[in-house]
């Protein structure tokens, strides 16, 4: 998803050869900022040549089970060190293999600590 318009989404779904994956687009910044998204203001013309939005959400990433809980959540305040397709396609792998527990599942620490 995306809080670009349909036309800056078609342009980099097809600059990116995302041909088999739907690319949704036009997301509010305000539900944007509602699943922790970093909004930026656009410096003009990008590193890489392309015209930025005035505001804008920088990525995440979410990871949501059939159950619709939320298994894995990532987001980025900068543009690089993002994961890996590769590797995020590795760990789930990993985790579909063993069962493995999603983490962060702690919602008090304090009462938690206290009851150690």
């Amino acid at each position: 998803l995306s809080s670009d318009q349909e036309d800056r989404a078609t342009e980099a779904k097809e600059k990116w050869g995302l041909d088999n994956l739907t690319v949704g687009y036009g997301v509010d910044l305000d539900k944007a900022r509602d699943w922790g998204l970093y909004i930026s203001a656009g410096k003009g013309v990008s590193g890489a040549g392309i015209e930025e939005p005035a505001l804008f959400s920088e990525p995440g990433l979410f990871l949501v089970k059939p159950d619709n809980s939320v298994y894995f959540v990532t987001t980025q305040t900068m543009p690089f060190a993002r994961p890996s397709f590769g590797d995020i396609l590795k760990a789930l792998d990993f985790v579909i293999s063993k069962d493995y527990p999603a983490r962060g599942e702690v919602v008090d620490h304090g009462q938690a600590a206290a009851a150690e």
